[in-house]
């Protein structure tokens, strides 16, 4: 059983948010941090691999839809994103080492945390790694993405719509804990943190433009000052995002 886990989510390669984040005292003297997916498709997927990795034994990672993504392209599988500049660069980054860890990476793991009990940690959700599910999806809908828990899990945490949020479904809790690295809402790299049975959702806060000047002087992206500026200078706003994904959860 672990004491604290510090839960980040949707790094998207970008390795100055995710520094900042895993500086933070409650990251650093978390038992465990798990990441719930995504952390390549982004300016610096090497180089927030390695990160992760060079957390050791403390780090769980879990791979999202994009790592998945990422290495069934860089295999040469046709995922269908051939027309997306990032993805195509990003694939042919990964080194041979990494992707053999992507290959290997859980899905979701399931962990015995104080004051949870069993949690599960996916990405999307626990039958799909992108499924969209949202804090304001219907019961039944979230009935069915659930259905496969056994019922001792009480806890879920996931990722992938890099908003965060907590709510219950018929006395499970679900927990999302937003984006690291491509936040929608409210800029800053989110986080959260389960410690004694309690949920707290934190914010590193992060100056947009240092952000972008820090990317764009580190990464090896074809245009990575337009993609900066597009994706990290202002986030999504919350409505646009719920909005968007909105018929992806049969709205």
């Amino acid at each position: 059983m672990v004491s604290t886990v510090a839960v980040l989510s949707d790094v998207h390669g970008v390795l100055p948010a995710l520094e900042r984040v895993l500086a933070e005292p409650a990251v650093a003297g978390a038992d465990l941090v798990v990441v719930t997916g995504d952390s390549t498709w982004g300016p610096q997927p090497v180089e927030v691999l390695d990160r992760l990795v060079a957390l050791g034994e403390r780090a769980v990672l879990v791979r999202g839809n994009a790592d998945r993504e990422l290495l069934q392209m860089a295999r040469g599988v046709d995922v269908g994103l051939g027309d997306d500049p990032l993805s195509v660069w990003g694939a042919a980054q990964l080194r041979p080492d990494q992707l053999a860890l992507l290959d290997a990476m859980p899905e979701q793991v399931e962990l015995d945390v104080d004051g949870f009990g069993a949690v599960r940690f996916c990405h999307a959700t626990p039958r799909n790694d992108e499924e969209v599910v949202l804090v304001d999806s219907r019961l039944d809908r979230w009935a069915s993405v659930l259905a496969g828990l056994p019922e001792a899990v009480r806890t879920v945490v996931c990722g992938h719509t890099h908003m965060p949020y907590l709510r219950l479904v018929d006395g499970r809790l679900v927990v999302n804990p937003g984006s690291v690295g491509l936040p929608y809402g409210r800029a800053g790299a989110h986080w959260a943190l389960l410690d004694a049975g309690a949920v707290t959702f934190r914010r590193t806060v992060l100056d947009p433009a240092e952000l972008v000047r820090d990317v764009v002087a580190a990464s090896r992206l074809p245009g990575v000052r337009e993609w900066a500026e597009a994706n990290l200078r202002t986030p999504a706003g919350d409505r646009e995002a719920l909005e968007t994904f909105g018929p992806r959860d049969g709205r």
